[in-house]
């Protein structure tokens, strides 16, 4: 069974970054260390609140996650045939805020890839706040006031010896009852290969290691531990792919020196996979690795629909914007009862690793 699923249906690229779309006025003139001059679409929030509070936390993950879009979308962009452009769509939300969701599909190099940012607020839903205390959270008051603000993002490549990237990263603050605010930060990056390239992991990790020594040693173990428990697909046994970092309420140090590590794992994203992509995406494959490579998606879906925090977030929230929720899902999956590969092939390979999570470097 093979399963499409719809495209975002936004028709030709769109850009939509003019001064009245977004509640600007020729006034709000940005200082230098709020050039958004090479950002893919105006920022959510007006030019007039980044200027007011220009070193706000708020004002600073936003930025920092517009420009993360940017660079990420551009280094795609240098793989994909030259025809093939991110459609760029700057949404608004009722409710309060919006995001810039960036998607490139049907492309020679990608299938379907995706660069969402959201900057959202308003007042957390019963079974967000339900969430979080089941995590620690000791929120104060029921109706609680909220900012978040993150970036998301999953490329599902065409050729099947192109891995599927994942990245998060965000920044959550809530106003509790009495006033005080709760701030933490959240996210990480991960890989799902369709065939095992032990050289392209070690990268991959080594990568994302030097990214986290920058700021502790023992951040890499951690949060590559907490990766593969995190990325388990419970009801299959295995592992969504190879791993990668993941953390979570990340509050270890003050604000700024907890910002700076995120920047640091945003920025190692490119370094990461783009030599990967470059590696393998004219490498000659089969209809049966093609198979496969569907196969593997279907466990991609099982795992975002039933088990993933983002996306239960998101579902939950009021006015969320579903197309880009939904934007992780590749275009094409496929499932095949009782499919088991046949020992000592590639794809047995793979299995074992997802099954059996290893240290890489």
């Amino acid at each position: 069974m093979i399963v499409r699923f719809a495209g975002l249906g936004l028709g030709a690229a769109t850009l939509t970054t003019v001064a009245a779309a977004s509640g600007n006025t020729n006034a709000d003139v940005l200082p230098p260390s709020l050039d958004v001059s090479s950002f893919m679409a105006e920022p959510v929030t007006p030019r007039s609140t980044l200027i007011k509070d220009k070193d706000d936390m708020k004002v600073k993950m936003e930025m920092l996650i517009m420009k993360i879009q940017a660079d990420f979308c551009r280094a795609l962009e240098n793989e994909e045939d030259p025809s093939k452009k991110f459609i760029v769509d700057r949404w608004t939300r009722a409710e309060g805020g919006g995001g810039v969701t960036c998607v490139i599909q049907n492309g020679k190099t990608f299938e379907k890839a995706g660069v969402n940012v959201s900057v959202v607020h308003g007042i957390l839903p019963v079974d967000a706040v339900r969430q979080m205390k089941a995590r620690g959270k000791e929120l104060i008051g029921k109706e609680l006031p909220f900012f978040a603000a993150g970036i998301s993002s999953v490329i599902h490549p065409s050729n099947p010896h192109v891995p599927t990237v994942h990245f998060n990263y965000r920044y959550f603050e809530v106003t509790q009852e009495n006033g005080e605010k709760m701030w933490w930060f959240g996210g990480g990056t991960d890989l799902t290969p369709y065939y095992l390239v032990e050289e392209d992991v070690r990268h991959f990790h080594s990568t994302l290691k030097k990214a986290c020594d920058l700021h502790d040693a023992g951040y890499y173990p951690k949060f590559k531990k907490w990766c593969d428990e995190y990325f388990l697909v419970s009801h299959r046994n295995e592992s969504r792919g190879v791993g990668g970092i993941f953390f979570d309420d990340f509050e270890m140090h003050s604000q700024g020196d907890s910002f700076e590590f995120v920047k640091s794992c945003a920025e190692s994203v490119i370094p990461s996979y783009v030599p990967l992509v470059k590696k393998h995406r004219n490498d000659p494959f089969t209809s049966a690795e093609r198979d496969w490579q569907l196969l593997r998606r279907g466990r991609y879906v099982e795992f975002n629909l039933v088990y993933d925090r983002g996306t239960k977030f998101g579902l939950y929230t009021p006015g969320a914007r579903i197309e880009s929720i939904l934007m992780s899902l590749p275009v094409y999956a496929k499932w095949e009862y009782m499919h088991s590969p046949s020992d000592g092939t590639p794809e047995a390979k793979l299995t074992e690793i997802l099954r059996n999570p290893k240290e890489w470097i």
